[in-house]
């Protein structure tokens, strides 16, 4: 039994929903890449190509992983038209998303808290077990973040910032527990979703970190 047609309380059709899921995360992920292109001083082609390459990064790298090709975002128009709207909106409206740079962390928790469900999910229903399915969920969330940090230039924020892997990873696995055990589609969803999005939202609110090395770094 497909995972994705388990149990479906009041969706109608829970595959499409992951669907609506990751779009809404590629438009939330795009604009916060079009606005680190922005600030790096790039052209248009540059934010339009930071702003895809952070709404997709992530699902693309995992759709290649679970043997999804071609990826999604190559296969279905949609995947491509969002990030580029993203990316026109951040382009043309930058200063006004600038100055609403709270609201753009809380929306880049939402689109982490959408995509860690959604990449967990999709591995599932492609065969992979728990684990690895956790980890293909922190994978979509975090990955579009690395490329855009990497082709901007600039330290990973994963790597030094606020907690943001350990928040999609549970997220992910929660999602993972409960769609194990037939749960309703709505609750593997929400609670995964939930969980990830409060954990990075406090870490962001409270300035939580990973632990460090203690000591001088000339090892």
């Amino acid at each position: 039994m497909l995972p994705f047609v388990s149990a479906v309380d009041w969706i109608p059709d829970s595959a499409a929903a992951l669907v609506v899921l990751d779009l809404l995360g590629i438009f939330v992920f795009a604009i916060s890449g079009a606005l680190v292109a922005v600030r790096r001083d790039f052209d248009v082609f540059g934010v339009l190509v930071l702003a895809g390459t952070t709404g997709l990064g992530g699902g693309f790298l995992r759709d290649v992983l679970i043997g999804a090709t071609p990826p999604a975002a190559l296969t279905d128009w949609r995947y491509l038209t969002v990030p580029v709207a993203a990316g026109v909106v951040t382009f043309v409206f930058h200063p006004t998303l600038g100055r609403l740079e709270p609201v753009v962390n809380v929306l880049d928790a939402f689109g982490l808290a959408l995509f860690c469900v959604t990449g967990a999910l999709k591995a599932v229903e492609y065969g992979l077990g728990p684990v690895p399915a956790a980890l293909m969920g922190m994978v979509t969330g975090i990955g579009g973040g690395m490329v855009r940090d990497v082709l901007a230039s600039r330290p990973p924020v994963v790597f030094s910032g606020s907690l943001y892997a350990t928040p999609a990873l549970l997220g992910a696995a929660i999602a993972v527990v409960l769609d194990h055990f037939d749960q309703p589609f709505a609750l593997v969803a929400l609670a995964g979703f939930g969980v990830c999005l409060v954990l990075r939202l406090l870490a962001v609110v409270l300035d939580i970190r990973a632990p460090k090395p203690r000591g001088p770094a000339n090892v």
